[in-house]
């Protein structure tokens, strides 16, 4: 696959403070990327670099073959950009919202007339279009607002964090209208704090952590670079401290926790993990009720990777 996007060595800096140290990434034709990391990461510094929000001090972006800069008008024309904030006019309808951006990229009134009905049928806005945003529920706002960003029909989107604060059903909606515009030939770069999302719907995924990559790829094999490989969890009555013990000394566990109901190993790979510690249990004389075995989340690899400690905004 082609690159359509690809930071190179990209150093920001603030006085003092490194936001981005040679930081490099690439983004393929047709794919949805997801870029992660904690607040304060670097993540928002870098997006604005690449749409020249933000000058920088080092590095080069290349987008659709060509280096960006912030007179790259050509190259801003097939952005899409769908921010965290809700950035419409309180004082025009849906309907004005949608062609007032369309009409920033499409001067053409008639393709742009059915480029704004297109993207009013693609986020389900046909009976709100003589609204005005004040009368809008969060969900239908976040719907709008992507709308707006994809209306003039970019080949590259970017979307931050666009389903905060809807309901699941208005979450389901924009979740499948970005799988449908990859599917219509856009190319994609997501970030969100809902690790669930990223996990359904990138195909990699980049996290960055003080300026720096800690991990790319596929989910699988982000997953794969943690030694947390199983999680496995059985519920059973009044283990005592010698049994934990022997769990503890199986050469594949390096995480043992029991509250009295629960007992949760956290296991590397292994492909004997649950028997070997069924097999100490029924030797001990306990009975088990369940059994779960599960393998990490996006979410487990994310903490490995950047730690637990809370980040300031």
């Amino acid at each position: 696959m082609s690159e359509i996007l690809k930071v190179e060595g990209l150093v920001k800096r603030y006085k003092e403070l490194i936001a981005l140290d040679h930081f490099s990434m690439s983004v393929n034709e047709g794919e949805i990327f997801g870029l992660l990391g904690p607040n304060g990461s670097g993540k928002s510094t870098c997006i604005n670099c690449i749409l020249s929000l933000l000058e920088y001090d080092k590095g080069t972006i290349t987008i659709f073959g060509k280096e960006m800069t912030p007179k790259s008008y050509d190259i801003k024309e097939k952005f899409g950009i769908v921010p965290q904030e809700v950035a419409v006019y309180d004082t025009l309808t849906v309907y004005e919202n949608i062609d007032f951006f369309c009409g920033l990229y499409v001067k053409d009134k008639a393709t742009r007339a059915k480029y704004v009905q297109e993207a009013i049928d693609f986020v389900a806005l046909n009976d709100f279009v003589k609204f005005r945003p004040k009368k809008l529920s969060g969900g239908l706002k976040r719907r709008l607002n992507i709308a707006c960003g994809i209306a003039h029909k970019p080949k590259l989107i970017f979307f931050d964090e666009p389903t905060v604060a809807v309901d699941p059903q208005s979450r389901n909606k924009i979740l499948e209208g970005i799988e449908e515009l990859r599917k219509n030939g856009a190319t994609i770069v997501y970030t969100s704090h809902y690790m669930e999302e990223v996990e359904q719907l990138c195909d990699r995924v980049l996290i960055i952590d003080k300026g720096n990559t800690v991990a790319e790829g596929t989910i699988d094999e982000l997953k794969n670079m943690i030694k947390k490989s199983e999680i496995i969890t059985i519920e059973t009555a009044g283990l005592d401290d010698k049994t934990m013990e022997k769990i503890r000394e199986l050469t594949n566990v390096y995480s043992v926790g029991y509250d009295g109901r629960f007992l949760k190993v956290e296991a590397g790979s292994g492909k004997h993990n649950v028997i070997d510690i069924v097999n100490i249990l029924q030797e001990d004389g306990y009975k088990m009720k369940k059994i779960f075995s599960e393998q990490p989340t996006l979410n487990d690899v994310f903490l490995e990777l950047t730690g637990k400690t809370l980040r300031d905004e």
